[in-house]
């Protein structure tokens, strides 16, 4: 396996919303025997309440404050040698800070969902504030596409079969 995960055993598994980021994490900690967070899942619990109420009561600023402090313990309990795989919110890849802290402490997986299919899978929701006005949530697709080219693995995604993506994933030379 990759010297940068023997050191710091981390995967970060980062994309838009709805691009199945908790469904293949799980499926990949799984697979690796390793543990399994989901960023957003923790922020609620946390906080006792669902993200999108905490971006209604407290904005934007304050959840991505809350959600870089929760990368960050994630991120000193890998550098202790818990391996973990992580999955990010869909702005937490945006954020520089976020970023810097996960460029050397494991390596940063793309579902590089379709906007289709995202947009399918999310246009039934309504917990996601992010996806309410469809024209924004287009644009933010195309704007966060930038950011996550900068991770270190790209994986499209094909179907929604999450084995499908994790042996992606592992077939990937940074895994070998």
């Amino acid at each position: 396996m990759n010297l940068r995960l023997k050191r710091t055993p981390g995967i970060y598994v980062v994309g838009f919303m709805g691009a199945g980021k908790t469904t293949v994490g799980r499926h990949l900690a799984h697979r690796l025997g390793w543990s399994f967070f989901d960023t957003d899942a923790e922020i609620e619990a946390a906080e006792k309440t669902a993200i999108a109420d905490l971006f209604a009561a407290r904005g934007e600023p304050e959840f991505r404050r809350i959600e870089t402090a929760v990368i960050r313990q994630h991120v000193c309990w890998i550098e202790r040698g818990r391996p973990a795989v992580l999955a990010l919110g869909g702005g937490a890849f945006s954020q520089p800070d976020n970023r810097t802290l996960l460029e050397n402490n494991g390596i940063t997986v793309w579902l590089d969902c379709p906007f289709e299919t995202v947009q399918h899978r999310v246009g039934q929701t309504t917990h996601r504030p992010l996806a309410r006005d469809p024209a924004a949530f287009a644009a933010l697709y195309a704007a966060r596409r930038d950011h996550y080219r900068l991770a270190d693995v790209h994986v499209p995604i094909v179907g929604d079969d999450p084995e499908i993506t994790v042996a992606a994933i592992l077939a990937h030379p940074l895994f070998k």
